[in-house]
C-alpha cells in the first residue's frame, strides 16, 4: 500500500548526491553569471551510474538550460542524452567539471512533479531512474515543438483541498451529475467531494460493461466532477479498446480539447502532441494506458485505473513497474483524489480497503439484482439430476438450451479458454500430454483449422510423424483441448443458419452489433454488443482454475465478471451459464459477490503470508550468481536488523518458446524468492537497489534479474 512506503518527495534525488568531496565552482570557458552547474541524470541502463553528475553550463547555454529539458553530455567518451534535474551555485564533484555539450530542446519535458514520481516508482521496484524515466517521457518530436511555447512547470499539488473549494470552476458538465452512481453505497458522496474539491479515495466495482450505465460513463462521470472543481485528471486503462470506450464517454460531458490520449498504439507523433498538449495546461485529462499514469497534468486532483488485475497494466521492461501502483504514489505523493475500479477486485485493492485506505463503493443487493443477469451452474446438484453427463460435457444440455433461447433475442457471447483450433495433443491411452522430442514442448496440429494430418511442435515447429509417449510407449492422439476456432467450427454446426463471429488473438474485435449471432472469444477478447448479450456462455473453467498459479482463481474470477458484466440483466432475460465444478470461485460468480471473494484469498494470503499480505522479490539469473546476490543482501539486512523469508535457489524451468531455443547453460539457471514485510519494504529495496549497483560496478559474477512483486513468480 502506499502509505506503507511512502518516499518524500526529492528523497531519493536527494540521497543520490552525498558522498562528495569538497565544494568547487566550475572552470574553463565562459560560464553561465548565475547558477553555472547543472545537476544531470544521464540516460544509462547502469545501475551504479543510476545518480545525477554535474555539468558546467556556457554562458552560450545559460537560458535554455532550465530543470526538466533535454541535453546532450559528454560521459567517458560518450555522448549520451540526459535532463537537467536542477541548476546550483556550487558542485560538489571535487574537480573541473565538463561543459554541457548542447541543449537538445528548450521545453521543460521533466516537471518536478513527475521527476519526484519517477524517483519513488525506481524506489519502490529497486530499479533505474533512468529505467522509468524511458516509460514517463516519450521520445521527441522535434517538429511538433515548433508550434510548443514551453510554460513554467506547475508546483505538486497540495494535499489539502483549497479553503475556498466551492467557488472552483472547471468546464461546463451536464447538471444532474453524479446521478448514475446513485445505486451504489459512497457512490454520491464520493462524486459530492470530487466536486467541491476534496480528495477521497475510493475501490469501485460497477455492475454493467455495456450501454448508458456502463463503466466509462460513470469514470466520466468522475473525471467530470473533478474538472468541476477546476482540477486535472489521469486515467489508465489496460488496452487501446477500453481507451476507446472511455474517451466516447468523456467526449459526451467534456470539451475535446480538455482531452489528450496518451498510448503507443496511436505512434510516436500523436502521443507527443497530445505530451506537449498536457505539459502547456492546455488539456486537462489525460488517458491512455499504462504510460499514462506519468502524464504530466496540471494541478491533478484524480488518478483513477480501470481493472487493475489485467496483466497489461505491467510495463514489459525493467523495473516492470505495474500502473496501479504508480497511481498509488502518485496520489500519496501530490494528494490527489484516487479511484481503483473494476468489474471484480483484486487482493491488492482488497487490502486497501480493509486497511482504511480506500473505502469501498459497491452496488446495493436491490440494484444489483435489478442490474445483473442470472447466473446458472451447470454443476449444480439440480442440473445434475437434469442433465447427468454435465460434468463431462463440453457443452452441457443447460448451455445448449441457454445458446439456443438466446439467440431468439439476441446475441449470445461463447467465451473460452484458448486460441487456435486444437491448441494441445494428448495420448489416447495415457491421456498424458503429447510432448516434442528435441525440446519437451507442446504437439499440435498445424494449419489454421488444425487440418494437418502430422502433429508438430508449438515451440520449435519440429514435425512429429512418429509419435511415441514416453510414458505407456503409446502411437496414437487425440485433441486434448479445443480453442476458439474449433468451437465456432462445432456450434456453427450445431446451430444452422446463425452467423459465428469469432474474436481472439490478432483478429479482436472491440465491438459488435445488436443482430442474432454467436459470438465465440477467447477470454479478455470479448467484444462489446451493442445493447448486451441476451446469453453468455462461460466455457473451459475448470481450466483456467487449474493453471499452476497463486492467482489463477483471482484471475478466472476477474475474467468471468469481465463477460458477466456484457450480458443483460436478468429482468431482460439475461443468462450467464457457467459449466465449471462448484468451487468457491464459481459460488463467487453465482452470488455476484467479487468483494467477498477477494476478502476470502486476502484472509488466505495473510495467513500463509504470500503476496500481497508481504512484497516479495525474486532474483533470478545463473545460480552461482543468484547465491552470491542473495547472500550478499541477506547479509546487508542483517546488519540492518531485517530478517528475510527465502525460498530457494531453485531450478529456473523454461517455458514457452524461449524454452526451444537449447540457449546454453538454460539448465544451470535458478530463482531465489525474498518475502519481506511492508514496513520493511524500504530498507530491503534500498539494499536490492545498492547491490545491483556493487554488482554491476566490480563486474565480479554474472548479472542477476531482480523484479519486485512479480505476479508470474508464484
Amino acid at each position: 500500500m502506499a502509505s506503507d512506503e511512502s518516499v518524500p518527495p526529492g528523497a531519493v534525488q536527494l540521497s543520490l548526491l552525498q558522498g562528495f568531496p569538497a565544494k568547487t565552482r566550475p572552470s574553463g570557458p565562459p560560464l553561465a553569471a548565475h547558477l553555472p552547474v547543472a545537476r544531470v541524470l544521464v540516460e544509462t541502463p547502469l545501475p551504479h551510474l543510476d545518480r545525477p553528475f554535474d555539468y558546467s553550463v556556457p554562458a552560450e547555454l545559460d537560458g535554455a538550460a532550465q530543470a526538466g529539458v533535454r541535453v546532450k553530455v559528454s560521459f567517458n567518451g560518450q555522448d549520451l542524452s540526459g535532463f537537467i534535474i536542477e541548476r546550483t551555485e556550487e558542485s560538489d564533484a571535487g574537480h573541473t567539471l565538463v561543459p554541457l555539450q548542447k541543449v537538445v530542446s528548450p521545453v521543460v519535458v521533466l516537471t518536478p512533479a513527475v521527476r519526484d514520481l519517477v524517483s519513488a516508482v525506481a524506489a519502490r521496484y529497486a530499479g533505474t531512474v533512468s529505467d522509468v524515466l524511458r516509460v514517463a517521457v516519450p521520445p521527441r518530436m522535434a517538429r511538433l515543438e515548433k508550434d510548443f511555447r514551453s510554460v513554467p512547470a506547475a508546483e505538486p499539488a497540495s494535499p489539502e483541498p483549497p479553503a475556498d473549494a466551492g467557488a472552483l470552476t472547471g468546464p461546463d458538465v451536464p447538471d444532474g451529475i453524479g446521478a448514475d452512481w446513485a445505486g451504489y453505497r459512497n457512490g454520491p458522496a464520493f462524486v459530492r467531494h470530487l466536486r467541491h474539491g476534496g480528495s477521497p479515495r475510493a475501490v469501485f466495482n460497477p455492475l454493467q460493461g455495456f450501454g448508458p450505465a456502463a463503466w466509462p460513463h460513470l469514470l466520466a462521470t468522475a473525471v467530470a466532477a473533478v474538472r468541476a472543481s477546476g482540477r486535472g485528471a489521469v486515467v489508465v486503462v489496460p488496452d487501446y479498446r477500453d481507451l476507446d470506450q472511455l474517451e466516447k464517454a468523456l467526449l459526451a460531458v467534456l470539451p475535446a480539447d480538455d482531452i489528450a490520449r496518451l498510448t503507443s498504439d496511436d505512434g510516436p507523433t500523436p502521443r507527443y502532441r497530445n505530451f506537449l498538449r498536457l505539459l502547456a495546461g492546455s488539456a486537462r485529462v489525460a488517458i491512455g494506458t499504462r504510460s499514462a499514469a506519468f502524464a504530466p497534468v496540471r494541478d491533478l486532483g484524480l488518478v483513477a485505473c480501470w481493472d487493475d488485475g489485467d496483466d497489461l497494466h505491467i510495463e514489459q521492461r525493467a523495473p516492470y513497474a505495474h500502473a496501479r501502483d504508480v497511481l498509488l504514489l502518485r496520489a500519496d505523493q501530490e494528494g490527489t483524489a484516487c479511484l481503483m475500479a473494476g468489474h471484480s477486485r483484486s487482493t491488492e485493492l482488497q487490502r486497501l480497503v480493509e486497511a482504511g485506505w480506500a473505502m469501498p463503493v459497491e452496488a446495493d443487493r436491490a440494484f444489483a439484482r435489478r442490474t445483473v443477469p442470472r447466473v446458472l451452474n451447470t454443476a449444480d446438484s439440480f442440473e445434475q439430476e437434469r442433465d447427468p453427463l454435465a460434468l463431462v460435457a463440453r457443452l452441457p444440455g443447460a448451455a445448449w438450451r441457454a445458446a439456443k433461447d438466446g439467440l431468439e433475442r439476441g446475441p449470445v457471447l461463447v467465451q473460452v479458454a484458448r486460441a487456435g483450433y486444437a491448441p494441445s495433443l494428448v495420448c489416447e491411452t495415457c491421456r498424458e500430454p503429447a510432448r516434442c522430442q528435441a525440446c519437451q514442448g507442446p504437439l499440435a496440429l498445424a494449419g489454421a483449422t488444425g487440418s494437418s494430418a502430422v502433429p508438430q511442435c508449438r515451440w520449435c515447429s519440429t514435425p512429429a510423424p512418429e509419435w511415441q509417449c514416453a510414458h505407456c510407449a503409446g502411437h496414437k492422439l487425440r485433441k486434448g483441448a479445443t480453442g476458439v476456432l474449433r468451437t465456432a467450427e462445432e456450434l456453427g454446426r450445431a446451430f444452422p443458419g446463425k452467423t459465428v463471429i469469432t474474436s481472439s488473438g490478432g483478429n479482436i474485435k472491440a465491438g459488435v452489433g445488436s443482430a442474432k449471432a454467436l459470438v465465440v472469444a477467447t477470454v479478455g477478447a470479448e467484444p462489446v454488443a451493442e445493447g448486451g448479450y441476451a446469453a453468455a456462455l462461460l466455457l473451459d473453467g475448470d481450466s483456467l482454475l487449474r493453471r499452476e498459479n497463486l492467482r489463477a482463481g483471482e484471475d478466472t474470477v476477474r475474467r468471468w465478471f469481465n463477460a458477466a458484466a456484457l450480458v443483460r440483466p436478468a429482468s431482460d432475460g439475461g443468462l450467464v451459464v457457467i459449466t465449471a465444478t462448484e468451487s468457491v470461485a464459481v459460488g463467487a460468480l453465482l452470488r455476484w459477490d467479487p468483494a467477498g471473494y477477494a476478502r476470502r484469498e486476502l484472509e488466505l494470503r495473510m495467513e500463509l503470508q504470500l503476496p500481497p499480505a508481504v512484497r516479495i522479490a525474486s532474483v533470478t539469473g545463473p545460480r552461482a550468481a543468484v547465491v552470491h546476490f542473495s547472500g550478499t543482501v541477506e547479509k546487508e539486512l542483517a546488519a540492518a536488523g531485517v530478517t528475510l523469508r527465502t525460498a530457494g535457489p531453485a531450478p529456473l524451468v523454461l517455458t514457452g518458446p524461449a524454452a526451444a531455443g537449447g540457449a546454453q547453460g538454460a539448465g544451470e539457471d535458478a530463482r531465489t524468492l525474498l518475502f519481506f514485510a511492508y514496513g520493511q519494504a524500504a530498507t530491503v529495496t534500498r539494499v536490492l537497489r545498492a547491490a545491483k549497483a556493487a554488482a554491476a560496478a566490480k563486474r565480479t559474477t554474472e548479472p542477476v534479474q531482480v523484479r519486485l512483486d512479480g505476479v508470474d513468480v508464484l
